[in-house]
């Protein structure tokens, strides 16, 4: 058995924080990172290979999380500063065609 602690204490927070300057964009890449590791192995049992796998060797039993924070580390996944477009609302060039494009229209009850 390995001396060196598992979990979110290997790697290093600091190691960690080295990657990034906010520790709420590492929280939130690592967990989205995750969540995509979990639907890997859920799917990969039904035979589905819509997202990618673990980028680097997981141990037994180690956790989605902990083989994202180790994916960070070690450079396989770059955490950005958001950009403005990511935050834009679309932007709708010809509102008049979008609006017609638009059924706006319900079924009222009658009145019996």
């Amino acid at each position: 058995m390995s001396a060196e602690p598992k979990g979110i204490t290997n790697p290093p927070i600091d190691d960690l924080l080295a990657v990034t300057d906010s520790k709420y964009e590492l929280v939130i890449e690592s967990a989205r990172r995750a969540r995509q590791i979990n639907a890997y192995y859920a799917q990969l049992q039904e035979g589905l290979l819509e997202n990618v796998g673990p980028l680097v060797t997981p141990e037994p039993n180690e956790k989605p999380l902990s083989i994202a924070l180790r994916e960070v580390n070690e450079g396989k996944i770059l955490i950005r500063e958001p950009r403005e477009e990511d935050f834009a609302a679309p932007v709708i060039e010809d509102f008049e065609t979008a609006e017609a494009d638009i059924d706006l229209s319900f079924d009222t009850p009658t009145e019996q």
